[in-house]
Protein backbone atom coordinates (compact mmCIF):
# COMPACT_ATOMS: atom_id res chain seq x y z
CA UNK A 1 0.00 0.00 0.00
CA UNK A 2 1.24 3.81 -1.14
CA UNK A 3 0.07 6.89 0.58
CA UNK A 4 1.02 9.96 -1.03
CA UNK A 5 1.23 13.40 -0.24
CA UNK A 6 0.41 15.03 -3.53
CA UNK A 7 0.66 18.64 -4.47
CA UNK A 8 -0.26 20.93 -6.91
CA UNK A 9 0.91 24.43 -8.24
CA UNK A 10 1.29 24.86 -11.72
CA UNK A 11 -1.29 27.44 -12.43
CA UNK A 12 -3.95 29.32 -10.23
CA UNK A 13 -4.62 26.59 -8.00
CA UNK A 14 -3.60 25.78 -4.98
CA UNK A 15 -4.12 22.04 -4.04
CA UNK A 16 -2.94 19.21 -2.08
CA UNK A 17 -4.22 15.47 -1.42
CA UNK A 18 -3.69 12.42 0.01
CA UNK A 19 -3.95 9.30 -2.43
CA UNK A 20 -4.19 5.64 -1.60
CA UNK A 21 -2.66 3.00 -4.15
CA UNK A 22 -2.72 5.56 -6.89
CA UNK A 23 -6.81 4.73 -7.01
CA UNK A 24 -8.51 5.79 -3.25
CA UNK A 25 -8.74 9.82 -2.18
CA UNK A 26 -8.24 10.54 1.21
CA UNK A 27 -8.37 13.62 0.78
CA UNK A 28 -8.58 16.49 -1.78
CA UNK A 29 -8.49 20.32 -0.82
CA UNK A 30 -7.96 22.85 -3.92
CA UNK A 31 -7.78 26.78 -3.02
CA UNK A 32 -9.06 28.60 -5.88
CA UNK A 33 -7.93 31.60 -7.06
CA UNK A 34 -10.59 32.20 -9.78
CA UNK A 35 -12.12 35.24 -8.06
CA UNK A 36 -8.52 37.18 -7.94
CA UNK A 37 -7.81 36.60 -11.61
CA UNK A 38 -11.28 37.01 -12.58
CA UNK A 39 -11.13 41.25 -12.93
CA UNK A 40 -8.08 40.85 -15.15
CA UNK A 41 -10.19 38.51 -17.79
CA UNK A 42 -7.01 35.89 -17.31
CA UNK A 43 -4.49 34.40 -14.96
CA UNK A 44 -1.92 37.37 -13.61
CA UNK A 45 1.31 35.45 -13.17
CA UNK A 46 3.08 37.37 -10.47
CA UNK A 47 -0.39 37.50 -8.46
CA UNK A 48 -0.75 33.86 -8.69
CA UNK A 49 2.67 32.75 -7.30
CA UNK A 50 1.82 35.22 -4.35
CA UNK A 51 -1.21 33.44 -3.49
CA UNK A 52 0.26 30.39 -3.40
CA UNK A 53 2.73 31.36 -1.06
CA UNK A 54 0.09 32.15 1.46
CA UNK A 55 -2.34 29.35 0.80
CA UNK A 56 -0.18 26.20 0.27
CA UNK A 57 0.86 25.36 3.52
CA UNK A 58 -2.83 26.07 4.90
CA UNK A 59 -3.80 23.73 2.25
CA UNK A 60 -1.45 20.98 2.94
CA UNK A 61 -2.50 21.08 6.32
CA UNK A 62 -6.10 20.72 5.66
CA UNK A 63 -5.38 17.67 3.15
CA UNK A 64 -3.25 15.49 5.97
CA UNK A 65 -6.14 16.72 8.54
CA UNK A 66 -8.95 15.21 6.34
CA UNK A 67 -7.25 12.19 5.48
CA UNK A 68 -6.72 11.61 9.33
CA UNK A 69 -2.66 11.03 8.57
CA UNK A 70 0.23 12.16 10.14
CA UNK A 71 3.55 12.89 7.80
CA UNK A 72 4.63 9.57 9.56
CA UNK A 73 2.10 7.33 7.77
CA UNK A 74 3.04 8.65 4.45
CA UNK A 75 5.46 6.63 1.88
CA UNK A 76 6.46 9.58 -0.46
CA UNK A 77 5.56 13.81 -1.40
CA UNK A 78 4.87 14.32 -5.09
CA UNK A 79 4.62 17.72 -7.09
CA UNK A 80 3.80 19.09 -10.40
CA UNK A 81 7.04 20.66 -11.58
CA UNK A 82 6.11 21.24 -15.04
CA UNK A 83 4.50 22.60 -17.67
CA UNK A 84 2.83 25.66 -15.71
CA UNK A 85 3.86 28.88 -14.52
CA UNK A 86 7.56 29.00 -13.59
CA UNK A 87 6.41 31.66 -10.36
CA UNK A 88 3.78 29.30 -9.60
CA UNK A 89 5.58 25.90 -10.03
CA UNK A 90 8.34 26.83 -8.16
CA UNK A 91 6.14 27.51 -4.85
CA UNK A 92 4.88 24.08 -5.44
CA UNK A 93 8.55 22.49 -5.94
CA UNK A 94 10.00 24.12 -2.98
CA UNK A 95 7.31 22.85 -0.97
CA UNK A 96 7.41 19.74 -1.83
CA UNK A 97 11.31 19.53 -1.46
CA UNK A 98 11.24 21.04 2.03
CA UNK A 99 8.46 18.69 3.37
CA UNK A 100 10.23 15.52 1.75
CA UNK A 101 13.75 16.79 3.61
CA UNK A 102 12.53 17.57 6.45
CA UNK A 103 10.83 13.96 7.31
CA UNK A 104 12.58 11.57 4.87
CA UNK A 105 9.94 10.89 2.23
CA UNK A 106 11.05 9.94 -1.10
CA UNK A 107 10.23 12.86 -3.89
CA UNK A 108 8.66 12.19 -7.00
CA UNK A 109 8.07 15.06 -9.74
CA UNK A 110 4.99 14.31 -11.68
CA UNK A 111 4.11 16.22 -15.12
CA UNK A 112 1.13 18.05 -14.60
CA UNK A 113 0.06 16.45 -18.03
CA UNK A 114 0.53 13.24 -17.45
CA UNK A 115 -1.41 13.76 -14.05
CA UNK A 116 -4.15 14.91 -15.91
CA UNK A 117 -4.83 11.23 -17.53
CA UNK A 118 -4.55 9.57 -13.78
CA UNK A 119 -7.81 11.49 -13.19
CA UNK A 120 -9.13 8.38 -15.14
CA UNK A 121 -7.72 5.72 -12.66
CA UNK A 122 -9.25 7.40 -9.54
CA UNK A 123 -12.18 5.75 -7.69
CA UNK A 124 -14.96 7.72 -8.59
CA UNK A 125 -18.96 6.73 -8.92
CA UNK A 126 -20.19 9.26 -11.49
CA UNK A 127 -21.19 8.93 -15.00
CA UNK A 128 -18.62 8.83 -17.92
CA UNK A 129 -16.07 7.02 -15.49
CA UNK A 130 -14.46 3.95 -16.44
CA UNK A 131 -15.88 0.55 -15.11
CA UNK A 132 -12.89 -1.77 -13.94
CA UNK A 133 -9.11 -1.79 -15.12
CA UNK A 134 -8.37 0.54 -18.45
CA UNK A 135 -6.30 -1.64 -21.07
CA UNK A 136 -4.02 -0.27 -23.35
CA UNK A 137 -3.05 1.24 -25.54
CA UNK A 138 -5.24 4.54 -24.93
CA UNK A 139 -6.14 7.38 -26.76
CA UNK A 140 -5.98 10.81 -24.42
CA UNK A 141 -7.60 14.13 -25.61
CA UNK A 142 -6.20 16.97 -23.17
CA UNK A 143 -8.06 19.83 -23.09
CA UNK A 144 -7.26 23.05 -21.09
CA UNK A 145 -6.10 26.44 -20.94
CA UNK A 146 -2.99 25.46 -21.98
CA UNK A 147 -2.61 22.65 -23.85
CA UNK A 148 -4.67 20.88 -26.87
CA UNK A 149 -2.82 17.27 -27.80
CA UNK A 150 -3.58 13.61 -28.35
CA UNK A 151 -1.43 11.18 -27.13
CA UNK A 152 -1.32 7.61 -27.73
CA UNK A 153 -0.61 6.00 -23.89
CA UNK A 154 1.06 2.46 -25.09
CA UNK A 155 1.63 1.49 -21.28
CA UNK A 156 2.07 3.19 -17.72
CA UNK A 157 4.71 6.19 -18.64
CA UNK A 158 5.07 5.36 -22.77
CA UNK A 159 3.13 7.84 -24.71
CA UNK A 160 3.45 8.93 -28.14
CA UNK A 161 2.42 12.56 -29.28
CA UNK A 162 0.12 12.42 -32.05
CA UNK A 163 -0.99 15.93 -32.52
CA UNK A 164 -1.35 19.55 -30.80
CA UNK A 165 -2.59 23.14 -31.46
CA UNK A 166 -0.25 25.31 -33.66
CA UNK A 167 -1.38 28.57 -31.50
CA UNK A 168 -4.85 28.80 -29.23
CA UNK A 169 -5.28 25.45 -26.97
CA UNK A 170 -9.34 25.36 -26.74
CA UNK A 171 -9.68 26.36 -23.23
CA UNK A 172 -7.36 29.68 -24.19
CA UNK A 173 -9.73 30.30 -27.30
CA UNK A 174 -12.40 29.69 -24.73
CA UNK A 175 -11.50 32.30 -22.70
CA UNK A 176 -10.76 34.86 -25.42
CA UNK A 177 -14.11 34.49 -26.82
CA UNK A 178 -15.76 34.80 -23.95
CA UNK A 179 -14.12 38.18 -23.46
CA UNK A 180 -14.91 39.10 -26.65
CA UNK A 181 -18.37 38.47 -25.57
CA UNK A 182 -18.40 40.35 -22.32
CA UNK A 183 -19.10 37.51 -20.37
CA UNK A 184 -16.90 36.48 -17.27
CA UNK A 185 -13.83 34.75 -16.33
CA UNK A 186 -13.45 31.68 -16.93
CA UNK A 187 -14.83 31.67 -20.52
CA UNK A 188 -15.47 27.65 -20.72
CA UNK A 189 -18.49 27.37 -18.72
CA UNK A 190 -19.85 31.00 -19.28
CA UNK A 191 -19.77 30.08 -22.78
CA UNK A 192 -21.10 26.77 -22.08
CA UNK A 193 -24.02 29.04 -19.83
CA UNK A 194 -24.66 31.20 -22.10
CA UNK A 195 -25.14 28.50 -25.46
CA UNK A 196 -28.21 26.93 -23.78
CA UNK A 197 -31.14 27.69 -26.32
CA UNK A 198 -29.11 28.85 -28.86
CA UNK A 199 -29.14 27.58 -32.61
CA UNK A 200 -25.08 26.16 -33.34
CA UNK A 201 -25.55 27.17 -37.04
CA UNK A 202 -27.00 30.48 -36.67
CA UNK A 203 -23.13 31.49 -37.68
CA UNK A 204 -20.99 28.91 -40.44
CA UNK A 205 -17.57 29.66 -38.34
CA UNK A 206 -14.85 27.88 -39.70
CA UNK A 207 -13.43 24.47 -38.85
CA UNK A 208 -9.52 24.47 -39.29
CA UNK A 209 -8.96 20.40 -40.35
CA UNK A 210 -5.66 21.15 -41.97
CA UNK A 211 -5.88 18.52 -44.38
CA UNK A 212 -5.36 14.96 -42.72
CA UNK A 213 -2.74 16.36 -39.88
CA UNK A 214 -3.88 15.40 -36.12
CA UNK A 215 -2.41 19.23 -35.16
CA UNK A 216 -5.45 21.50 -34.16
CA UNK A 217 -5.76 25.56 -34.63
CA UNK A 218 -8.11 27.81 -32.98
CA UNK A 219 -6.86 31.42 -33.72
CA UNK A 220 -8.72 31.92 -37.05
CA UNK A 221 -12.00 30.87 -35.76
CA UNK A 222 -11.48 33.37 -32.78
CA UNK A 223 -10.86 36.12 -35.66
CA UNK A 224 -13.88 35.07 -37.41
CA UNK A 225 -15.87 35.50 -34.06
CA UNK A 226 -14.34 38.81 -33.78
CA UNK A 227 -15.29 39.92 -37.10
CA UNK A 228 -19.20 39.27 -36.30
CA UNK A 229 -19.08 40.90 -33.01
CA UNK A 230 -17.81 44.21 -34.42
CA UNK A 231 -20.71 44.24 -36.57
CA UNK A 232 -22.46 45.19 -33.63
CA UNK A 233 -21.70 48.50 -31.54
CA UNK A 234 -22.89 47.10 -28.02
CA UNK A 235 -21.32 43.51 -26.79
CA UNK A 236 -24.27 41.17 -27.84
CA UNK A 237 -27.20 39.62 -25.53
CA UNK A 238 -30.08 37.30 -25.60
CA UNK A 239 -30.53 35.19 -28.68
CA UNK A 240 -27.74 36.73 -30.42
CA UNK A 241 -25.04 35.73 -27.42
CA UNK A 242 -26.80 32.44 -27.25
CA UNK A 243 -26.60 31.86 -31.17
CA UNK A 244 -22.75 33.08 -31.02
CA UNK A 245 -21.81 30.64 -28.06
CA UNK A 246 -23.63 28.07 -29.42
CA UNK A 247 -21.92 28.38 -32.96
CA UNK A 248 -18.74 29.07 -31.82
CA UNK A 249 -18.93 25.82 -29.27
CA UNK A 250 -19.57 23.56 -31.83
CA UNK A 251 -16.83 24.90 -33.90
CA UNK A 252 -14.64 23.89 -31.17
CA UNK A 253 -16.12 20.92 -30.76
CA UNK A 254 -16.70 19.64 -33.54
CA UNK A 255 -12.70 19.72 -34.77
CA UNK A 256 -11.49 18.13 -31.30
CA UNK A 257 -13.98 15.00 -31.72
CA UNK A 258 -13.48 14.86 -35.22
CA UNK A 259 -9.76 14.54 -34.74
CA UNK A 260 -10.07 12.28 -31.78
CA UNK A 261 -12.50 9.70 -33.34
CA UNK A 262 -10.43 9.34 -36.33
CA UNK A 263 -7.13 8.57 -34.29
CA UNK A 264 -8.92 6.38 -32.54
CA UNK A 265 -9.83 4.26 -35.64
CA UNK A 266 -6.70 4.55 -36.91
CA UNK A 267 -4.56 3.11 -34.01
CA UNK A 268 -7.20 0.40 -32.68
CA UNK A 269 -7.32 2.12 -29.01
CA UNK A 270 -9.36 0.41 -26.52
CA UNK A 271 -11.26 3.44 -25.04
CA UNK A 272 -10.21 7.53 -25.68
CA UNK A 273 -9.71 9.42 -22.31
CA UNK A 274 -10.91 13.05 -22.05
CA UNK A 275 -8.85 15.07 -19.82
CA UNK A 276 -8.42 18.56 -18.34
CA UNK A 277 -10.64 21.59 -17.88
CA UNK A 278 -12.62 21.61 -21.23
CA UNK A 279 -13.36 17.63 -20.65
CA UNK A 280 -15.68 19.22 -18.11
CA UNK A 281 -17.85 20.81 -21.34
CA UNK A 282 -21.27 18.37 -21.81
CA UNK A 283 -21.03 19.12 -25.60
CA UNK A 284 -17.73 18.17 -26.24
CA UNK A 285 -18.40 14.99 -24.12
CA UNK A 286 -21.52 13.88 -25.64
CA UNK A 287 -20.40 14.68 -29.32
CA UNK A 288 -17.20 12.71 -28.82
CA UNK A 289 -19.25 9.60 -27.20
CA UNK A 290 -21.30 10.26 -30.46
CA UNK A 291 -18.51 9.75 -32.75
CA UNK A 292 -15.94 7.41 -31.29
CA UNK A 293 -16.33 3.81 -32.30
CA UNK A 294 -14.45 2.97 -28.89
CA UNK A 295 -15.45 3.71 -25.03
CA UNK A 296 -15.26 7.83 -24.36
CA UNK A 297 -14.33 8.18 -20.62
CA UNK A 298 -14.21 11.69 -18.67
CA UNK A 299 -13.83 12.80 -15.01
CA UNK A 300 -16.27 14.34 -12.61
CA UNK A 301 -16.30 17.80 -13.02
CA UNK A 302 -14.18 18.42 -10.10
CA UNK A 303 -11.51 16.30 -11.33
CA UNK A 304 -11.50 18.16 -14.51
CA UNK A 305 -9.86 21.35 -13.36
CA UNK A 306 -6.30 21.05 -12.00
CA UNK A 307 -6.27 19.25 -8.52
CA UNK A 308 -3.58 17.29 -6.59
CA UNK A 309 -5.57 14.09 -6.21
CA UNK A 310 -4.45 13.50 -10.30
CA UNK A 311 -1.00 13.86 -9.12
CA UNK A 312 -1.40 11.54 -6.23
CA UNK A 313 -2.15 8.81 -8.32
CA UNK A 314 0.13 9.17 -11.05
CA UNK A 315 2.25 9.67 -8.54
CA UNK A 316 1.68 5.98 -7.12
CA UNK A 317 2.76 4.60 -11.00
CA UNK A 318 5.91 6.41 -11.01
CA UNK A 319 6.55 5.63 -6.92
CA UNK A 320 6.20 1.89 -7.51
CA UNK A 321 8.21 1.99 -11.23
CA UNK A 322 10.94 3.34 -8.72
CA UNK A 323 10.97 6.97 -9.70
CA UNK A 324 12.77 9.56 -7.68
CA UNK A 325 13.60 13.20 -7.80
CA UNK A 326 16.97 14.84 -6.63
CA UNK A 327 16.67 17.20 -4.38
CA UNK A 328 18.27 19.34 -7.50
CA UNK A 329 14.45 19.15 -9.13
CA UNK A 330 13.40 22.12 -10.74
CA UNK A 331 10.76 23.42 -12.20
CA UNK A 332 10.36 23.53 -16.21
CA UNK A 333 7.58 25.74 -17.57
CA UNK A 334 7.68 24.15 -21.06
CA UNK A 335 7.85 20.59 -20.18
CA UNK A 336 6.32 18.04 -22.90
CA UNK A 337 4.53 14.62 -22.14
CA UNK A 338 5.99 13.25 -24.97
Amino acid sequence: MTRILAIETSCDETAAAVVEDGRRILSNVVASQEELHAQYGGIFPEMASRAHVEAVVPVIEQAMQKAHLGFDDLDGVAVTYGPGLAGSLLVGVNVAKGLALGRGLPLVGINHLEAHLYAHWLETESEGAAEGELTFPLLALIVSGGHTELTLMHDHGQYEYLGGTLDDAAGEAFDKVGRLLGLDYPGGPAIEAAAQGGNPKAFDFPRAWLDDSRDFSFSGLKTAVLRVVQKYSDPPKGRLLADLSASFQTAVVDVLAAKTAQAAESFEVTAVLLSGGVSANQTLRSTTVERASVPVYYPPLFLCTDNAAMVGACAHHRFVAGDRAGWDLDVVPGLRLA
